[in-house]
């Protein structure tokens, strides 16, 4: 008889995004204080990751640059109802995970959107760098912990779709 995957109690989503919040919050406030706008990046782990300060008025790569407050709105939106949804109908453990990732780093973003107009950015990736101008020629973007919620979610979220069922419990 097979029995169905465990699920986290439900206050595991909300700490989990409030902790994620806590730490995306305060490194964009710690990045404002401490890094200057067009100050060429700091190496943080040399080739791999550096700081550098920057703010972007809208989504990835910069897709809908302008639109800070009807982006914002939509990522609270969206994070309140992953966490709504997470809490309101439990989910297998993985499941609640990932879309508690994606909820914090939608909320993050939002916050940033609400109160400035912009999202503040930090991350830059050098060795990522290096592959997208091998591709297209650019630089790839700068980004902060939200974002790294929100793409870390999706990927676990994709990679669990191709386990199969009973190799997920």
């Amino acid at each position: 008889m097979a029995t169905a995957p465990r699920s986290f109690p439900v206050w595991v989503p909300l700490v989990l995004a409030a902790l994620l919040l806590l730490a995306d919050q305060w490194l964009k406030a710690w990045s404002i204080a401490n890094l200057t706008l067009g100050e060429a990046a700091r190496p943080l782990v040399p080739g791999l990751l550096d700081l550098q300060l920057t703010y972007n008025t809208g989504a990835a790569w910069s897709l809908l640059s302008g639109a800070a407050l009807p982006l914002a709105i939509g990522r609270l939106v969206v994070g309140l109802g992953l966490l709504t949804y997470v809490i309101a109908r439990p989910q297998p453990r993985l499941m609640t995970f990932c879309l508690s990732l994606v909820a914090s780093g939608a909320i993050g973003n939002a916050i940033d959107g609400l109160r400035q107009g912009k999202v503040t950015d930090m991350f830059a990736s050098p060795a990522l760098s290096v592959v997208t101008r091998a591709i297209n020629g650019t630089e790839f973007p700068i980004f902060n912990i939200a974002d790294m919620c929100v793409v870390g979610g999706v990927l676990l979220l994709l990679i669990s779709s191709f386990v199969p069922a009973s190799r997920k419990r």
